[in-house]
């Protein structure tokens, strides 16, 4: 269960680092990357979890987004993981890239070929959370909260949604909102659940939202209007639920890319800061 120290290096006034570690959800070697502000040695800080899009490693949001300049304004960790489990060989895992490595979906697979690795749901509310960040980092568990992007704000709007004890704060960008309807979904909740579509409501936070009963939210989602996936994404059932604390922003302009993401950065961490350091 031990983290090992991959890299570190200083960034704004913090350090950006990688560890690796065997888990013993996903029964494989899995990498994780950590931002952790300066801070006294007993001090405990807000944190946050992102969950990153189809095809991404846990590299794509340290490389890309410049979040480490905001992690250091706000004084908030930040913990980013891979988006699958990488170093097993199942057939099939590899052949195309909506499904297997690299998109994981962030469920527990039922289908009995994917359920011994492919379990991102336990791994990141369970291990990951619990265990092992808290083991480098000085989390404060009572503050914690989750954002991601495409695949990741899918999976960080439905992880919020179900651990609310949990995830005080969530966002996303251009989160796959209704994956029950569309066929990056559809493929990847057949793949993994098998056939019964109702295991796959369990999943869908357009779904979750509609009987969500926990505590009142404030979630904030970004989505280009120039996002050549809208259709995979569908917003509007989300913005079907604005009054149950969700608001959705159309960028004009805007794509898919990290060019988006970095774009909006701020107004997240300024979403997350403002919730995590009331608590």
């Amino acid at each position: 269960m031990a983290a090992t120290l991959v890299s570190s290096n200083r960034s704004f006034r913090g350090r950006q680092s990688v560890y690796k570690h065997a888990s013993a959800t996903t029964k494989c070697e899995m990498t994780f990357g950590v931002y952790i502000p300066d801070h006294q040695p007993e001090e405990k800080l807000p944190t946050l979890f992102y969950l990153s899009g189809l095809t991404c490693t846990h590299a794509n949001f340290m490389e890309k987004s410049g979040f480490q300049q905001f992690a250091s304004k706000h004084r908030i960790v930040v913990v980013h993981p891979d988006t699958s489990p990488r170093g097993v060989d199942i057939e099939g895992d590899s052949d195309s890239w909506d499904f297997g490595k690299g998109a994981g979906f962030y469920v527990n697979a039922t289908v009995e070929k994917w359920a011994q690795n492919y379990r991102m749901y336990d791994y990141i509310v369970k291990e990951l959370l619990e265990e092992v960040a808290p083991s480098v980092a000085p989390i404060d568990a009572a503050r914690v909260g989750i954002f991601g992007h495409s695949m990741g704000g899918h999976g960080a709007l439905t992880i919020g949604l179900k651990n609310s004890s949990k995830f005080q704060s969530i966002s996303a960008f251009a989160p796959i909102c209704n994956p029950i309807t569309v066929p990056w979904g559809q493929k990847a909740l057949s793949g993994y659940l098998g056939e019964d579509q109702s295991t796959w409501l369990d999943y869908d936070a357009s779904e979750l939202l509609k009987k969500y009963t926990g505590p009142k939210r404030e979630i904030l989602v970004d989505q280009g209007e120039a996002d050549n996936f809208l259709g995979q994404l569908k917003p509007d059932t989300l913005k079907a639920t604005e009054n149950a604390g969700v608001t959705v922003r159309m960028q004009k302009e805007f794509d898919h890319s990290y060019y988006f993401i970095a774009s909006f950065m701020e107004d997240h961490f300024e979403h997350h800061a403002k919730i995590l350091k009331a608590i």
